[in-house]
C-alpha cells in the first residue's frame, strides 16, 4: 500500500493533527508578548501573592472566582508559561469540540467546517484568543459536559440513574469556578435535556432525577469552595468578593426605563425563544435543538453585563461554530432560519459595539512578531504595537530593578498591576490596582492604612486621579513618561 492511500484511510486523524498544529503556530507569538494586559496583570500578581502565602480575597483581591488565580499560582504568575497552558488547554478543547461536532452535525464536512472555524478564532488575537483571560480556560469544561448531555440525551435508559450526569455538572461547575457566567451553560444544557427527552406532562418525572444528578455535580466544587472558606472564616468575604461584588459591574449599560431594565428584556427574549423552541420542538432535530439553544444561552452570557469586551464572545464560539457547521447540512426550511439567526447576532453585535479591529489583530499582530523577531524592529516599537504605555512600564520596571534592594517596596497609583510583576514585587495591600482602591471609602482607607504600616521605597503614578492614599512628601521625581511618574524615596 503506497502512501497516499494510507493517508486517505485516516482523514479525521489529519486533520485533526493539522489543525492542533495550525492552532500551536497561531498562539506561538502570544509566549513572547510583553507584560501589557490589564486584567492579565492582576492574576499574575495574584497567582505570586498565592505563592507567598497571602491569603485569596483576604490577603489579595479581586472579584473572580478562585481557580483562575490559582492556575495563575500554579506557574507563579509567570505570563510566557500561563500562555503555554493556555495553548495546550486551547488545543484540548479543539479536540473534544471536534469529537462533540462530529456526534452533533454527522457529515466530516460539517464537522470540519465547525471546528476549523472553532480553532482559528480561538487560536488568533481576533477574540483575544491570545491572552490568558478566564473565558480561555472555562470554555474545555463547558465543551466537555456538552459532549456527555449530548450522549445521555441520546440513550434510552438515561433515566435510570443521576450519576453520569453528576459527572457533567462537574466540569461545568469548575467551569464555574473559573468565571461565573459558566450558569448560563448549565442552563443550556438542562434545558436542551428536558426539551428533547421530553414526550409528556406525566413522562415529567422521570427527568427530575438526571436534573437533580446534573445540579448536584454543577454545585459540588463550589460547596467545597465555600466549606473551605467557612473553616478558614472567610466565607463571607469570598462570597461578597466573587458573587456579589459584581452587582454593580453587571448594571453597566443595562438601564432602559429603569436599573437592569434592559437585562429583563433580554431575559424575556430568551424566555421566549427557549419557550418558542419547547413549542415547535418536534420540527426541529436534536441537532438543532441542542445549538439553538446553547448559541442562546451563550448570546446572553457574552451580552450579560452590556461591556464590550471583545473576549467575552468567546463563550459564544463553540455554539456560533456548531451553528456554522449545521449550515453546511441540507435541512428544510433551516435557510430561512439561518438567515433570521446570523441577522440578529450581526444586529447585536452591532449595538453592544463589538468591533474587533481584524486588520489590527490579525495581520499587524502576526507582522509586529515577525518583524521584531528578525530584527527589523525595535523593542520600544515592538512593545508600542500591543500598548503605548508598555514601553513606559518597561522603562520604569528597568529603573526600579536597577535601583531597588532586597528590602524595597512598590507602591503603583494606577491600573498597569503587571509593573509589580516586572520588578517582583508585591502591593502593600490586597487592593492591586486603582480602579479597585478607589471604588469605594473602605477600600482607600484600607490601602492608606497599609501604605503607613509599610512605606514605599518607588511610588509610580499613572493614574488620571489627581488624589492616591498617601503623602508624596519625601519622594522625589525620578522618571517622567507618558503621563507616568516614577517617584523614589529620599530618606
Amino acid at each position: 500500500m503506497n502512501v497516499f492511500a494510507k493517508v486517505k484511510q485516516y482523514p479525521t486523524q489529519l486533520f485533526l493533527i493539522g489543525l492542533s498544529f495550525l492552532f500551536f503556530l497561531l498562539r506561538l507569538p502570544s509566549f513572547v508578548e510583553p507584560y501589557w494586559y490589564g486584567d492579565e496583570g492582576i492574576y499574575e500578581v495574584i497567582g505570586t501573592a498565592l505563592r507567598h502565602k497571602r491569603a485569596l480575597y483576604t490577603g489579595i483581591w479581586d472579584n473572580k472566582p478562585p481557580l483562575l488565580y490559582y492556575i495563575y499560582s500554579l506557574f507563579n504568575g509567570d505570563q510566557e508559561s500561563v500562555r503555554v497552558f493556555s495553548c495546550i488547554v486551547g488545543i484540548s478543547a479543539l479536540i473534544v469540540f471536534f469529537i462533540l461536532a462530529k456526534k452533533i452535525l454527522i457529515t466530516h464536512r460539517a464537522a470540519f467546517v465547525a471546528t476549523a472555524f472553532f480553532a482559528l478564532l480561538f487560536a488568533t488575537p481576533i477574540l483575544e484568543g491570545n491572552i490568558a483571560n478566564a473565558e480561555n480556560f472555562m470554555l474545555l469544561p463547558a465543551i466537555v459536559a456538552g459532549l456527555f448531555i449530548w450522549n445521555l440525551s441520546q440513550k434510552k435508559e438515561t433515566f435510570a440513574t443521576w450519576k453520569p450526569f453528576f459527572l457533567s455538572g462537574l466540569f461545568l461547575g469548575i467551569s464555574l469556578l473559573i468565571k461565573i457566567v459558566a450558569v448560563f451553560d448549565i442552563a443550556a444544557f438542562s434545558v436542551f435535556f428536558f426539551i428533547a427527552t421530553y414526550t409528556s406532562f406525566s413522562h415529567m418525572k422521570k427527568q427530575i432525577l438526571p436534573l437533580i444528578g446534573l445540579f448536584g455535580g454543577f454545585l459540588f466544587p463550589l460547596a467545597l469552595v465555600l466549606l473551605s472558606s467557612a473553616l478558614t472564616h472567610s466565607l463571607s468575604t469570598f462570597i461578597r468578593s466573587a458573587f456579589t461584588s459584581n452587582v454593580g459591574y453587571v448594571g453597566y449599560g443595562n438601564y432602559l426605563l429603569f436599573p437592569q431594565g434592559l437585562l429583563v428584556l433580554k431575559l424575556l427574549l430568551l424566555a421566549g425563544g427557549v419557550m418558542w423552541l419547547f413549542w415547535k420542538r418536534e420540527k426541529f432535530s436534536k441537532s438543532h435543538l441542542f445549538i439553538l439553544l446553547w448559541l442562546g444561552f451563550s448570546l446572553f452570557s457574552a451580552l450579560f453585563s452590556q461591556r464590550p469586551y471583545t473576549h467575552y464572545l468567546l463563550v459564544l464560539l463553540p455554539a456560533f461554530s456548531l451553528y456554522l457547521g449545521l449550515l453546511t447540512i441540507k435541512q428544510k426550511g433551516q435557510k430561512l432560519i439561518a438567515i433570521g439567526v446570523i441577522a440578529v447576532l450581526f444586529i447585536i453585535f452591532f449595538l453592544a459595539d463589538f468591533r474587533p479591529q481584524m486588520g489590527k489583530k490579525l495581520v499587524g499582530y502576526y507582522g509586529n512578531y515577525l518583524s521584531f523577531t528578525y530584527g527589523t524592529k525595535s523593542l520600544d516599537d515592538y512593545l508600542a504595537f500591543f500598548d503605548r504605555n508598555s514601553v513606559r512600564d518597561y522603562k520604569f520596571a528597568e529603573f526600579i530593578n536597577s535601583h531597588k534592594n532586597a528590602t524595597s517596596r512598590l507602591f503603583i497609583w494606577g491600573n498597569n498591576g503587571q509593573l509589580y510583576k516586572l520588578t517582583n514585587t508585591l502591593p502593600p495591600g490586597r487592593y492591586i490596582v486603582a480602579y479597585h482602591i478607589g471604588a469605594s471609602q473602605q477600600t482607600w482607607n484600607e490601602t492608606a492604612r497599609a501604605l503607613i504600616k509599610q512605606p514605599p521605597t518607588f511610588i509610580v503614578v499613572t493614574s488620571p486621579l489627581e488624589t492616591i492614599p498617601m503623602s508624596l512628601q519625601g519622594y522625589k521625581i525620578r522618571l517622567t513618561i507618558n503621563n507616568g511618574f516614577l517617584y523614589e524615596k529620599t530618606f
